[in-house]
């Protein structure tokens, strides 16, 4: 009866904060499980396509070797949003069937756990981003043939390119509810919100402009910098000599400085160069055609204003960094008794 009573204690009562976060990965999975049924009934088919199935299709291929092209529009958000749902399970089970066991056998502080857990799982998507990122860049022939970046505008996306952004704005878009999941604390709540609904704007806004091509090229930047960012604090929190953590901060801070310089160029390149060349004078919405002079060059400028903002941040960090190592540095021991004597004598 002792025992029973004490499992009885434990269990959180039902929709309870502490019963959603224990069990926030099987509610969601049986909210996407609706959508996923809901495509096997022709009464509800069409309606639930919309959040599973990509839309916005401008081609229909008649035979199998027919390429099928989408571009950007409104429904995507539905897909966004099933995404996100699928993005939240996949992180539960990365998190508990991975991190937590490698986290038990480190024997971590809690500060340096949060650090391990964040940057585990951003770790894990920067590098299939990267990866993913770069297969559409050579496929597209975006690296040998750069003008490529602006011809054809508004461009078509394949299938997978289109499923890329998708999935990089359902990650942003999972990152608000994995807050209260992960029970962030509420001083920094409003910092993560902040940032994560930064990067569902920032990406959304050239997406749905049509400005795919140039988008995919920056997030392979931003994204290979932040791999190296977290696996820099991924060694931080394991390395107890502090031998390696020297040596991945400085390849850390050189690429991510490198991967601002090299956003500059090519949004300078494609934006005020490349996209001139087929500028039209009318903004016509319902047809994707968002290159005039306005649109583009408040793009521009936008991604200017962020670029130098990261470096100024880069900096500051360097800096504080750099007076927190001097404050550590050990003061010269003091000479013995004997030795001193010695030195008399």
């Amino acid at each position: 009866m002792v025992k029973g009573l004490r499992k009885t204690s434990k269990n959180p009562p039902i929709l309870s904060h502490e019963f959603i976060i224990q069990n926030h990965a099987d509610i969601v999975s049986c909210v996407a499980m609706v959508f996923v049924v809901g495509i096997m009934i022709k009464a509800t088919a069409p309606f639930a396509s919309i959040f599973v199935a990509l839309q916005h299709n401008t081609t229909y291929p008649e035979t199998v070797e027919d390429v099928l092209l989408y571009a950007p529009g409104i429904k995507d958000w539905a897909a966004i949003f099933f995404y996100s749902l699928i993005a939240v399970v996949v992180h539960a089970i990365f998190q508990e069937y991975l991190l937590d066991k490698i986290s038990k056998k480190l024997h971590l502080s809690k500060s340096k756990l949060a650090v391990f857990n964040n940057s585990g799982q951003l770790v894990v998507f920067y590098l299939l981003s990267v990866i993913w990122g770069l297969d559409i860049i050579m496929r597209e022939r975006y690296l040998p043939e750069i003008s490529r970046l602006w011809s054809e505008y508004p461009a078509p996306m394949i299938f997978f390119t289109k499923l890329y952004f998708i999935v990089q704005l359902s990650y942003s878009l999972h990152e608000l509810p994995e807050l209260y999941f992960q029970r962030v604390k509420k001083e920094e709540y409003l910092g993560k919100a902040l940032s994560s609904l930064a990067g569902l704007v920032l990406i959304s806004i050239p997406y749905f402009m049509s400005f795919n091509r140039l988008l995919v090229c920056l997030l392979v930047l931003h994204h290979t910098s932040e791999l190296i960012f977290h696996i820099s604090q991924l060694v931080q929190t394991v390395d107890k000599d502090e031998k390696l953590t020297k040596a991945s901060t400085l390849v850390s801070t050189a690429l991510r400085f490198t991967a601002r310089l090299g956003s500059i160029i090519i949004s300078v390149f494609t934006l005020w160069y490349g996209l001139a060349l087929s500028e039209q004078k009318e903004l016509n919405i319902q047809e994707g055609y968002y290159n005039v002079a306005p649109v583009r060059l408040s793009i521009l400028g936008g991604i200017l204003l962020l670029q130098l903002y990261l470096i100024f941040n880069l900096i500051s960090d360097e800096i504080s960094r750099s007076k927190e190592n001097s404050a550590y540095i050990p003061a010269p021991k003091s000479k013995s008794k004997k030795e001193k004597s010695k030195k008399s004598k």
